[in-house]
């Protein structure tokens, strides 16, 4: 069965997939699809071995993206989640005829020399500690998006990284399609004359209800799972998936999809760091008491010296200017061009020509959609090379920086002036006390401290 589904599809089939479980996975997959036509047979002493950390949904896509590659051994496999664990197990011995090592503890997977490489799927809470201990077991990484739970976390993730010298390459794999690369060259290529407003947007889910606090199955090692996390009662709605909508374990849709969306406008303005955020709303669409305690409608307002962006998160509908259930959206002086996962929408004011293929549909369901992209084969090329990937961490921080400042913003109830450069709320301590700034970590987990910015 091809488990690729279209933008119809994606915004007809629940929540879930709206926070990113199914389209993600099908995307995962697909990635890889065109680098193994082209590989040569690679030898042993040439295949990169790798362990994987968290193996639900995004787990077993992206590891199926890289064990479908000649140049990949999958050596061993981990989750806090038995029945996740045998089903990698399974997965791996299936395709490879060889059975992983298998753990719950992804400290174990990094205990093994042998291992170059790991790729951690993991939810957003448990990014930063998996990672900076790859770096310090000399591994390079591979990591789900966003980069951390919160801004401290990211610029430690980032210290790490440069301090061993590790590549990374975050599964932003948008910036590694044609048609989102060829958008953000247009908006730099001075076509479009001034740029004084971007936008980007996600139609995301609503409720989901009250749900009866219970025992963890006994597959799941709920103590582990939460981790440097509070340690909440379990209900059904934490795992798997719907934890993206909780601030405790995720990031809301702000984190899911505006690492994203926001990540092109950002690209495509060559901007990192903006001077003020504001951001509003609420559980306007979902009963007061819902379980969630993300916003299900989002309003942020990001100022930089000469642009603004405003990033909207809403339930149902179409997206902003006719747009559909997810984009990003450049508005100059000669036109307004939009991006999203269907391809480009250009809008001239006058007579100014847009992007080539503009208005092409690019064919959600069509299996050779990403035959321009390798996310996966680009990190793996530059592990051989130690070259920099195109979403290498730092690069991804400053885009996941922005979306924790949607957060922080809405969390602290006020707008906030933000210093970039180090990494700080401008003049409100305050601020900075919230979950999408900085949390102190539940015994006996740590945070690595690793200088970031020097």
């Amino acid at each position: 069965m091809d488990k690729r589904i279209n933008r119809r599809e994606f915004l007809e089939t629940g929540a879930k997939a709206a926070v990113g479980v199914g389209i993600g996975v099908a995307v995962a997959d697909a990635l890889a699809t065109p680098a193994r036509a082209e590989q040569a047979k690679a030898s042993p002493n040439e295949r990169t071995r790798m362990g994987c950390i968290g193996m639900g949904g995004m787990g077993m896509g992206n590891m199926n993206g890289f064990i479908g590659r000649n140049d990949v051994e999958v050596l061993a496999v981990c989750d806090v989640d038995s029945n996740n664990l045998n089903n990698a197990v399974s997965e791996v011995e299936k395709k490879t005829g060889k059975k992983p090592a298998a753990f719950k503890d992804f400290r174990k997977v990094l205990e093994m020399k042998e291992i170059d490489a790991v790729l951690i799927s993991t939810p957003d809470h448990w990014h930063a500690l998996p990672f900076i201990q790859a770096c310090e077991a000399g591994k390079d990484v591979f990591c789900e998006k966003p980069i951390s739970h919160n801004i401290v976390e990211g610029q430690c993730m980032v210290g790490a990284a440069k301090r061993y010298g590790r590549v990374t390459q975050i599964n932003t794999w948008q910036r590694s399609v044609g048609f989102f690369r060829q958008a953000i060259d247009f908006a730099q290529s001075g076509k479009m004359g001034k740029i004084a407003i971007c936008r980007a947007w996600i139609q995301g889910p609503g409720g989901l209800g009250k749900n009866p606090v219970k025992d963890p199955p006994p597959n799941l090692d709920w103590d582990f799972w939460c981790g440097p996390a509070r340690k909440a009662p379990y209900h059904d709605t934490y795992h798997p998936g719907m934890w993206r909508l909780y601030y405790d374990y995720g990031t809301g849709m702000s984190g899911d999809w505006g690492v994203h969306m926001i990540d092109i406008i950002l690209l495509g303005m060559k901007a990192k760091h903006p001077l003020e955020v504001a951001s509003y709303g609420g559980k306007f669409r979902c009963a007061p008491d819902d379980d969630r305690d993300t916003p299900d409608t989002q309003l942020t307002v990001f100022k930089f010296p000469d642009w603004v962006l405003d990033w909207e998160v809403h339930v149902g509908g179409e997206g902003l200017d006719g747009g559909g259930g997810h984009g990003a959206e450049f508005i100059g002086e000669n036109g307004k061009l939009i991006v999203d996962r269907g391809g480009l929408k250009w809008t001239p004011y006058g007579d100014h020509p847009g992007p080539e293929g503009a208005g092409k549909d690019e064919g959600a369901d069509r299996p050779d959609r990403w035959s321009n992209s390798d996310h996966i084969g680009e990190f793996l090329t530059n592990i051989r090379t130690r070259g920099k990937c195109v979403a290498e961490v730092e690069s991804v921080y400053y885009t996941t920086t922005a979306c924790h400042l949607a957060n922080l913003a809405y969390q602290a109830g006020r707008s906030i002036r933000w210093d970039g450069e180090k990494g700080v709320v401008a003049g409100d301590r305050d601020a900075m006390r919230h979950l999408a700034y900085q949390r102190a970590y539940r015994k006996p987990w740590k945070l690595p401290y690793y200088k970031w910015n020097a």
